[in-house]
């Protein structure tokens, strides 16, 4: 009995370890792929639309062609990164820039368990990574950054926290990046400046039922990286990223209006009552949250969504 445990426990160590190398391998094919992208999107005409450069090697969607577009442009003041709400990394906005660029870099997820397999992984110790385990919030953003070495001037900065966006930007003082990608809720439009009442302790999952009740307008957004300084130039073509370049910076990158780089998302992460997945799309995601309640930012006044985009009672 006790050999036959030993064979299955040896064969799973096994199996283990030729998937950890499969696994590697196509990490470096995805590494050289991206390297041949990267050329083809530096070289983009001044000007071109962000999404002319997406591809995609670690990022959800096509941002890694995006900063590296922008790289191409803007003389960023340090090779440093900083970028929160990145799970176990797998995925992640500034992982490329990480492994193909050698950045610095701190990332930072409110899970011990998801930092504690950032940490195990190779590419951990082959690079210049500060992984920490913190809830962020505008009350400790600054502690955090300070406590991890990363102040003063960033290359680039990444806000994603599916909340608290905004005002977690709003109350960032110690650093100062060059280009920064700030996360916002394209169900709410393109028209109306709108963000969450501040809650440290906000979770989407749990504030709506939906899970479609998060985050900041774009225009929102937009109206607070300009009283800083930093012009809007685009968004990704998922409709969930937003980026920003100090206008000083700006060179070949062009600014762009709301109109013109607002992009809907279209992907389909509602749920229903029992948690299930309930694929809404277009004005249906709005109505799901019409009772929930948004600062607008235009009038000063929290608000539902039903009143804000005139959406009417339901029962009615």
């Amino acid at each position: 009995m006790f050999g036959t445990m030993v064979r299955r426990w040896t064969r799973t160590e096994e199996m283990g370890g030729r998937l950890d190398r499969v696994e590697r391998q196509l990490e470096i094919q995805l590494l050289l792929l991206g390297k041949q992208l990267n050329h083809t999107v530096r070289n983009l005409p001044d000007g071109s639309p962000l999404q002319d450069a997406e591809f995609k090697v670690f990022s959800q969607f096509g941002d890694d062609g995006i900063i590296q577009f922008l790289l191409s442009a803007v003389p960023v003041s340090r090779p440093w990164f900083v970028e929160f709400g990145v799970e176990d990394y797998r995925e992640a906005t500034t992982r490329f820039l990480l492994q193909n660029d050698n950045w610095c870099g701190l990332v930072m997820d409110g899970s011990a368990e998801n930092v504690a397999s950032i940490k195990r992984s190779p590419w951990y110790a082959q690079h210049e990574l500060t992984a920490k385990a913190a809830w962020v919030t505008a009350e400790n953003i600054n502690e955090l950054l300070t406590e991890a070495g990363f102040t003063g001037p960033l290359g680039l900065l990444h806000i994603d926290v599916d909340g608290n966006e905004l005002h977690l930007w709003n109350a960032l003082e110690v650093a100062d990046p060059d280009i920064v990608i700030l996360e916002y809720n394209a169900i709410l439009g393109p028209d109306h400046a709108l963000t969450i009442p501040y809650d440290p302790a906000f979770d989407r999952r749990t504030a709506h039922s939906t899970w479609l009740y998060f985050g900041a307008s774009l225009r929102a957004l937009v109206e607070a990286c300009a009283r800083r300084g930093y012009g809007f130039v685009g968004c990704n073509s998922a409709g969930n990223n937003a980026y920003f370049v100090r206008r000083t910076l700006l060179g070949r990158v062009r600014e762009v209006s709301i109109a013109e780089g607002f992009v809907m998302s279209r992907f389909r992460e509602s749920r229903g009552p029992g948690g299930q997945m309930s694929f809404l799309t277009g004005g249906d995601r709005l109505a799901a949250i019409r009772d929930a309640r948004y600062i607008d930012l235009e009038r000063d006044e929290v608000r539902s969504v039903g009143d804000i985009f005139g959406l009417g009672d339901p029962r009615v």
